[in-house]
């Protein structure tokens, strides 16, 4: 559960004062010891390798650590803690680059840490019911996301100031240093620890979002939910998911539908099941029967000698096709109940009655007893 998580810190055994270098050097050590390959069918190092790699993800990216650093794992994740209805995770996993890790030793260049960078997608999970599914609504959720600070506009400098451009790293956000190792003189590219990685230097941060340029906000927004829709389904509202940095687009809203059980109706796809029991007489004798559709409920005759089973469409009684005009169908099938609690009487007209039967009467029963004379015979 999300509230049993390990502080990141703590994770990657490293104090809240650590350099981007500490934390990466600490990252890289654990990385290298718990890393699958290395430890092939142990869960137990695979999940602490899961976990080194969502601290690292987010305490190597600064606007995420700021965030960490002023709301802890409920400012970098939307659904940290939340209820019934609320978020769910699966989206994407692990925003790893072990090119800019593992690469970097061999001189590699990492990737440009101050460049436009899309905002993370929020995941959130609804219930809908049968009929809501079927027909298609209108829903108002609430959630919360990460947004540009309102008091500084995203830059993270308190009002009536500026950031400054880093004069170490010149604004690039990287270092280039030469390393002489055992393979010769190799240029790695490292973040600046002056500005860590963001070519900003602020020095005087805004109060509202601490310098971080971003800050938490719930949101309200109306989804329209297409008629059809199934259970585990997914729709997208493009960029109302978590702001991006450096100028780069806000990520998306991705809401998965979760179907509440109807009492009656069950579901395959656009095909609507419904199990309707009739009593022995009616099976017998055949009825006109009442039926319930998404529609409301209909007359449906059954013919005489209706087996326990049987089954019958009703053409375009199902679920509307999503985004088409066309729908499925209707299956019934027919339960036949057996009477209990029969009085003496009762009993006594059945026994009458199945004296009077023939064999045309019961002819599954008759071939089956011919198939077993047959069968003892041999």
């Amino acid at each position: 559960m999300a509230n049993s998580k390990r502080d990141y810190y703590e994770v990657l055994g490293i104090p809240k004062t650590s350099t981007d270098d500490e934390i990466k050097k600490s990252f890289r050590k654990l990385a290298m010891k718990y890393h699958p390959d290395r430890n092939p069918g142990d869960k137990e190092a695979e999940e602490k390798f899961k976990e080194i790699n969502e601290a690292y993800e987010v305490l190597s990216n600064p606007e995420k650590k700021g965030l960490y650093d002023q709301y802890g794992h409920a400012g970098v994740d939307p659904q940290y803690g939340a209820g019934a209805g609320g978020g769910f995770g699966g989206f994407g996993g692990f925003d790893m680059d072990f090119g800019d890790i593992f690469g970097s030793m061999f001189g590699g260049s990492s990737r440009t840490r101050n460049g436009p960078v899309r905002g993370d997608d929020i995941g959130f999970r609804i219930s809908l019911t049968f009929e809501e599914a079927a027909f298609g609504c209108k829903k108002e959720i609430s959630y919360s996301r990460v947004e540009k600070c309102a008091e500084c506009s995203g830059s993270g400098a308190a009002a009536g100031t500026t950031a400054e451009t880093c004069s170490k790293c010149r604004g690039t956000g990287q270092m280039n240093v030469r390393q002489n190792t055992a393979f010769g003189m190799f240029q790695t590219t490292r973040t600046c620890d002056n500005c860590r990685g963001t070519g900003k230097i602020i020095k005087t941060p805004c109060k509202k979002c601490s310098g971080t340029g971003y800050e938490k906000k719930n949101k309200k927004l109306e989804l329209n939910f297409p008629a059809g829709i199934d259970d585990g389904q997914r729709i997208s509202a493009r960029g109302q998911g978590n702001a991006g940095r450096n100028g780069g687009p806000a990520g998306d809203l991705v809401v998965e539908v979760q179907l509440k059980k109807h009492p009656v109706f069950e579901r395959d796809g656009y095909t609507v099941f419904c199990q309707v029991p009739i009593t022995m007489v009616e099976a017998t004798l055949g009825a006109e029967i009442e039926v319930p559709t998404l529609d409301g409920n209909i007359k449906y005759t059954i013919p005489e000698g209706t087996q326990n089973g049987k089954r019958f469409t009703l053409k375009n009684r199902g679920i509307q096709v999503v985004n088409a005009a066309r729908r499925g169908d209707q299956i019934i099938e027919i339960e036949v109940e057996i009477p209990k609690n029969l009085n003496e009487k009762q009993k006594s007209i059945l026994r009458e009655f199945e004296s009077s039967l023939g064999n045309n009467n019961n002819a599954r029963k008759k071939g089956f007893l011919d198939k077993l004379k047959d069968y003892l015979k041999k």
